[in-house]
């Protein structure tokens, strides 16, 4: 569910996307998420009520990935996404590419029938 989530609101930002790694040739700014958990964090009578999906965003930029990370953090925000950390990786001096982190998590409220 997050995963389709995240994706649409990078469609919307006109970044591309790809989930574990990036296939073909990648663009001078793009996006891979990783999923990293996946938890119940709450529980009435032995049923789990809370749902939590985390996932890292990882962004990779040969651009000022300054003023994009503030514009992925602000759209990740007004979605109701959780921000739970964000970190500065490393250039990779042999691709040119800044490599940015932004781990997000969102909750549901598990349904009656088991869906989450």
């Amino acid at each position: 569910m997050i995963l389709e989530e995240l994706h649409r609101l990078f469609d919307k930002l006109g970044i591309p996307i790809e989930s574990g790694i990036m296939t073909g040739r990648p663009p001078d700014t793009y996006v891979v998420l990783t999923p990293m958990t996946d938890r119940f964090e709450l529980f009435a009578d032995d049923r789990p009520e809370i749902d939590v999906e985390e996932v890292r965003i990882s962004l990779f930029t040969r651009e000022n990935y300054i003023k994009l990370k503030n514009r992925i953090a602000h759209k990740l925000l007004q979605s109701d996404f959780t921000i739970t950390e964000r970190r500065y990786i490393e250039f990779e001096n042999d691709t040119r590419y800044h490599h940015y982190a932004i781990d997000v998590e969102k909750e549901r409220r598990c349904r009656d029938d088991n869906t989450y």
